[in-house]
This record gives C-alpha cells, structure tokens and sequence, in this order.
C-alpha cells in the first residue's frame, strides 16, 4: 500500500513510526506498513460463496455452497495460532464473508484475542442490524468494494441494485459508527470514475478509499486486456494526487490509498522532489521503512479450505494448509523453495528491476503478475511504468 495522503499530504512524518518503536504490535493501524518486524496481515477468504458475479473476482467465488470451508471451530483454532503468531491484523474476506454466517463469531473471537479484524465485503448485506452486530463485537474497519458509480459498478458486479445495496451498506456502517471505507480496482473500463468516487468520499463523509491496480489472478486473470497502459497509470495516479491535495485543502482531510503496483511509491517521491525537496525526503525515509511489496512477508493469506498463500492473488500455490500444520509453522519455513525467496526477494529479481534503483523501496512489486503474464516469477512486474531514465 502506497498511502497517498499519508506520504503526499504529510498526514504521517517518519517519527511518528518511530516513536512506536516500529513493533506491529505497538503501532496503530494507520502506521502498520512502516513496521519492522513485518508481522503479517492475515486475509482469510472465510468463504467461496457470493451474491454478486464480479468480473475481476480473484477467488471465482460463486452464489452456491461449498462443503470445504474451515469448520467455525477448524477457523477459531487458526485464529488462535494467528494471535499467539503476533499477527496484527486479520481481515476476513471471501467470496463474500457476510455469507457465512458466523463471521461475526470468528471476528468478535479474533477480537477477544487481541487482533484487529477487519472485513472486506461488497456491502450488500450489511442491513442495520447486521452493522450494530458487527459494531457491538468490536471490528475495526469495513471495507465496502465500489468499482464505479452506479451503472458501471453494476455492470462489473454482475448484478443489477448492487450500487445501492453497497450504498445502504455504508450508511448502516456509519449509523452504527463503523470506520468505512471503499475499494476500487482501477482498469480501462472505469479510470474515468475516479474523480465521481472523490465526489463520493465528499458527499458521504467516507473517511477512506483504496485504489487497486488490476491484478490478474481468478477471473482477473481474464481482464489482462483491460489493465491500464502504462501512461494511462501514471495520468490515473496523478490524478489520485491532485484529488486527494484538493480535499485537504477544502479542509476534508480523508485517507487515500493505491495498492498494488509499488512503482507508486517512487513516482509520488519523484513528483514531490520537483514541488517539494523537503518533504521528499521525508516521504523517500517512510518508503524505505515500508519495504514495498510484502507477499510471503509483511501479508499472507489462508483460503476458505485452508490453505496458506503468499497474498490473496496466489492461490495457485499452496504452502501448506492449516488443517495439518499451523500457519505460524508454515509461514516461518523456508524449506519450501518459493517461500525461502519470497522472504529475500530482491535478490532473485531479474531484468530492469535487477539494477533499478528503487529495488530497496519496491522490493520488486508485484511478482504474481509477473507470472502470471510472463511464466516468470521473477522477471519484472508488466505493470510498473517508471522509464528507463528515471529508474537507472
């Protein structure tokens, strides 16, 4: 996560990581990415079962049941493990988590442990209820899916009404006082929304937004087509910049984020060096402290029928799975070929990132992506769009 607001707004300095002393057990949520001992942010897909159709799903969730989810007592006892870990954060995601109907269990029992549970949901079946409910045991965020406004998010979701169904969602969550934010992958089809979700963020006082880049796993594997061009990337987080400097300065200080693509933690560098050297070099400490890519590190991921992941898009390769070996146990063994270099990955980069000077903040970017277009593990990310002149 590269955060927008926190590096180009100033919202965040370098002390105020290091006053924590950078322990992911100390640091609040807000400052979890400049952490040192990189304790991993858990996403467990509670569940394959969704009510919508989502075109870029990475997980081919369908609305159908599945008899291979981590039993309530199978999914406590990883959540046991995951607390005695010192994992931070476990974020509970599908499919759509809300299917199952004991995520509030497992979250209130993940909170009672210590952790922060968070969820990622399409927020459809979030009725007031539901958002007392999940307010009541303890969440610490809900992150709600938007692709678009109302017509394009629809026709990316799959399903007519999911636009406001989402909507409704988010005001149960704020009616129930629920920290809520959107989600939105960036493609061809609806980079020109972006300014309609800051209009958004504004209108419904939505304290944050996170921007994806398009990652080609599940039936995202599909879109590769659609991703943007590299130019048409850097417009697209330019563009994120200059909304997101605009709202700070109406006074409506909201967190922006992109995920996904590490090359925007040196472009936003390179940008504020021309506008301001001072804070530049500020923000080029926070972006040495975040390490860039994480997978197999700083995040992992556990899927509906527990296996483990390097991230949420790696589902073709297991490490393990939980039923047999704890997550702890699995995460810390460098047996496995993969998971011993993903935990030194700059060393295995190959081509321009090779020799690219922001290896160290970057730390290579998005090696799925990497596969999944070239056969290539470490060869360099497709979608990184610094030119040869300013990465040399």
């Amino acid at each position: 996560m590269i955060g927008i607001s926190k590096l180009y707004c100033g919202t965040v300095e370098p002390s105020d990581a290091l006053r924590y002393g950078r322990l992911s057990s100390k640091l609040p949520s807000h400052l979890l990415q400049f952490s040192e001992d990189k304790r991993p942010v858990v996403v467990w897909n509670v569940t394959r079962r969704c009510n919508l159709k989502c075109v870029h799903c990475y997980a081919h969730a369908k609305n159908t049941f599945f008899d291979n989810e981590l039993s309530t007592a199978e999914g406590k006892h990883l959540i046991d493990d995951l607390a005695g870990f010192g994992v931070p954060v476990i974020l509970f995601s599908g499919g759509e988590p809300l299917a199952r109907k004991d995520l509030p269990e497992l979250a209130e029992y993940a909170v009672g442990k210590g952790m922060r549970a968070v969820i990622s949901t399409n927020g459809t079946l979030i009725t007031q209820q539901v958002g007392e409910r999940l307010k009541a045991i303890g969440l610490s965020y809900v992150g709600i899916s938007l692709d678009g406004l109302e017509e394009i998010n629809d026709r990316f979701r799959g399903v007519k009404g999911a636009f406001k169904a989402a909507l409704k969602g988010i005001e149960n969550c704020k009616k129930a006082g629920i920290k809520v934010g959107l989600r939105f992958t960036i493609n061809q089809s609806n980079v020109f929304e972006i300014p309609g979700i800051f209009n958004l963020i504004e209108e419904m006082d939505i304290p944050r937004v996170c921007f994806y880049h398009l990652v080609y796993a599940g039936r995202g594997s599909k879109l590769v087509e659609e991703d943007l061009t590299h130019e048409a990337s850097r417009e697209a987080v330019d563009l994120i910049m200059d909304l997101t400097k605009k709202l700070f300065e109406k006074g409506k200080i909201k967190e922006v984020l992109t995920v996904d693509n590490h090359a925007d933690g040196p472009y936003l560098y390179m940008r504020l060096l021309k506008e301001n050297p001072q804070r530049a070099q500020e923000v080029l400490e926070l972006l040495k402290m975040n390490q860039g890519n994480s997978s197999g590190i700083g995040i992992g991921c556990v899927s509906w029928d527990g296996e483990v992941h390097a991230d949420q898009f790696w589902r073709h390769y297991s490490f393990g799975n939980v039923k047999e070996r704890p997550f702890s146990e699995i995460w810390t063994d460098t047996s496995d070929p993969l998971m011993k270099k993903l935990k030194e990955k700059k060393k295995y980069a190959k081509g321009k990132c090779a020799t690219c000077r922001w290896l160290d903040i970057c730390a290579g970017n998005f090696r799925v992506r990497s596969e999944a277009l070239t056969g290539d593990v470490w060869a360099p990310d497709p979608a990184c769009y610094l030119t040869d002149e300013e990465i040399s």
